[in-house]
């Protein structure tokens, strides 16, 4: 099943972000079935959020493996929501 993860970054976290993304970034590529993975941005493009599309069991996997994201260990999310994903276009 794919899931798309809507993460919203808490205000004024951007050093969070910064300091974290290596350790993110390794994570993801140690990831299979990622299919899309990037920063959300603001008006002035500074990151903001991250919209991620992967491929999980079912939703409590998705729930646990989005537990374990450098950036949520960090405390860098506001929210994350998490939906389940079909997809119509594109390769």
């Amino acid at each position: 099943m794919l899931f798309a993860f809507v993460c919203t970054d808490k205000p004024d976290a951007l050093d969070i972000r910064r300091a974290n993304r290596p350790a993110h970034l390794e994570w993801l590529d140690s990831t299979p079935g990622v299919y899309i993975a990037g920063p959300l941005l603001d008006e002035g493009q500074t990151p903001c959020g991250s919209i991620l599309i992967v491929e999980h069991e079912d939703l409590e996997a998705a729930r646990q493996w989005a537990a374990q994201d450098p950036y949520a260990q960090a405390g860098l999310f506001e929210s994350v929501a998490i939906r389940e994903w079909k997809k119509v276009i594109g390769q």
